[in-house]
């Protein structure tokens, strides 16, 4: 395409747009509404989905042993357990370091270990990571096999709901998000079939002459595009603002870090331009949506 019909096309659409002055704020303003909606529900599902996948790295296997277990054979039994397919880690607590540990934890109400009359209840513990995720089912289950481990726990469990609530999320998000584009859609469509009824008897006369449908077309998808992008980069401008300022007040001034809430700058540069994308390409459906049965002469 020569600059000079980008030229026309931009000063066409430019001239449509202070025409409907009205009308291009409301879809501007529908659209700018519409993505941050869509912005916060996108931030709200890539946090859950880092937050699941954070705590499902961090599955921990704790294999139990049993009481009569001694020190020696209960060391013996790591070389076996690394052996199974798909374990990263192994990391043996005999039952001394157990009671130190539970110590600790117990603080000012470490006398209750007393009452038990110098005797150690806890038993030695394997504590065990796996390669991947999906690995600890399977080496859990392997290691429940084993002749001296008593009992095998891991949080699995709750992962498990995690990831379903996290599926829940992810779909209403993507409801939000679809609906709400169809409605920018829509209002974009709107504002631009006015400006082509308006223009009808132009369109049909360019017809007559020989105008081909791609030249007709062309300053209301561009009228569409600008319309869209503007709204999506007042969107970006607002959803960006507002999570950072509110990241850098649960870190800064509660200083509270347990959400892992994604503070990459990274992520919100991509996100901006998915936004800003997504504003654009709505603006271009709207107005194709809008101009093709005037095309029809």
């Amino acid at each position: 395409m020569r600059i000079r019909t980008v030229g026309y096309l931009i000063r066409e659409a430019l001239k449509s747009l202070r025409r409907n002055s009205w009308m291009v704020l409301a879809s501007v303003g529908t659209v700018a509404v519409s993505l941050i909606i869509v912005g916060m529900a996108l931030i709200t599902v890539v946090n859950t989905n880092y937050l699941a996948t954070r705590l499902e790295s961090n599955v921990e296997i704790i294999a139990f042993l049993q009481g009569s277990a001694g020190d020696d054979e209960a060391r013996a039994l790591g070389a076996q357990i690394r052996e199974i397919p798909g374990v990263a880690q192994v990391r043996f607590v005999n039952k001394d370091e157990a009671l130190k540990e539970f110590r600790r934890e117990l603080g000012d109400q470490e006398n209750m270990i007393d009452a038990l009359g110098g005797g150690n209840p806890l038993p030695h513990v394997y504590k065990v990571t796996t390669i991947s995720p999906q690995d600890v089912d399977k080496v859990a289950n392997r290691m429940q096999s084993f002749r001296l481990i008593d009992k095998v726990d891991y949080g699995k469990g709750v992962v498990d709901k995690l990831f379903a609530v996290t599926k829940w999320v992810r779909l209403v998000g993507l409801s939000v998000i679809v609906l709400l584009g169809l409605a920018a859609v829509f209002l974009i469509a709107t504002t631009i079939r006015l400006t082509v009824f308006a223009r009808r008897k132009e369109i049909k006369i360019m017809k007559v002459l020989g105008a081909t449908d791609w030249f007709v077309r062309s300053p209301f998808l561009m009228e569409g595009m600008i319309l869209g992008f503007i709204g999506a980069l007042i969107a970006v401008l607002i959803v960006n603002v507002s999570y950072t300022t509110f990241t850098d007040y649960l870190h800064r001034d509660l200083n509270i870090n347990m959400f892992g809430l994604h503070t990459d700058p990274q992520f919100m540069v991509m996100m901006g331009l998915a936004l800003l994308g997504a504003g654009t390409f709505i603006g271009m459906v709207g107005s194709g949506i809008s101009v093709r049965k005037f095309l029809k002469v």
